[in-house]
C-alpha cells in the first residue's frame, strides 16, 4: 500500500488486509480544552458498515471526551503502525451502551485479537462513523 487516501467503505485489498492483522492501535480524542488525548486501544474495522469500534469502560477519559462533544459526536482518529506501514481511520465517534452493540464489538475484537476480552459489566463501545481513511505501506 502506497501513501494515498482510501474510501473507508471500500478500501483496497492491501489496506483491508493490514487492518485484519493483529496490531495495537491508538485512539485520538480531544479534551475539552482542545488538546489531543492519545491512548492505546484495540480497534476493529468494518468497512461494510463504515465503522470502527473500540471497546472500553464507561468511566474512561476517552468516553468522557466523546460524550462531552454532544449529540453530533466527537471527531476522532484511530491509527495503527507496523514498521513503515501505517493506516488511519477518521470520523465521528458515539458511545453506545446497548448490549447487542457491545456484544458485536466484543465478537469482532475477539476475532481480530484472537482472544475474548475480559468480562466487564461497565463495558461500552465507541463506534466511529468513518468519513476518511489513509495509509502508507
Amino acid at each position: 500500500m502506497a501513501a494515498y487516501p482510501q474510501d473507508p467503505g471500500a478500501p483496497d485489498a492491501p489496506y483491508l488486509a493490514f487492518w485484519r492483522e493483529r496490531h495495537l492501535c491508538t485512539l485520538t480524542t480531544l479534551r475539552p480544552d482542545g488538546t489531543p488525548h492519545v491512548v492505546p486501544v484495540g480497534v476493529t474495522y468494518d468497512p461494510g458498515a463504515r465503522l470502527a469500534r473500540v471497546i472500553t469502560d464507561k468511566g474512561s477519559a476517552k468516553v468522557a471526551h466523546v460524550l462531552a462533544a454532544g449529540p453530533d459526536g466527537a471527531r476522532v482518529a484511530v491509527c495503527q503502525v507496523s514498521g513503515r506501514r501505517w493506516a488511519t481511520l477518521e470520523g465521528r465517534a458515539f458511545v453506545h451502551t446497548e448490549r447487542e452493540r457491545v456484544a458485536e464489538a466484543e465478537r469482532r475484537y475477539a476475532e481480530r485479537y484472537e482472544r475474548a476480552p475480559s468480562p466487564n459489566p461497565a463495558r461500552v463501545v465507541i463506534e466511529i462513523e468513518l468519513d476518511r481513511a489513509m495509509g502508507r505501506g
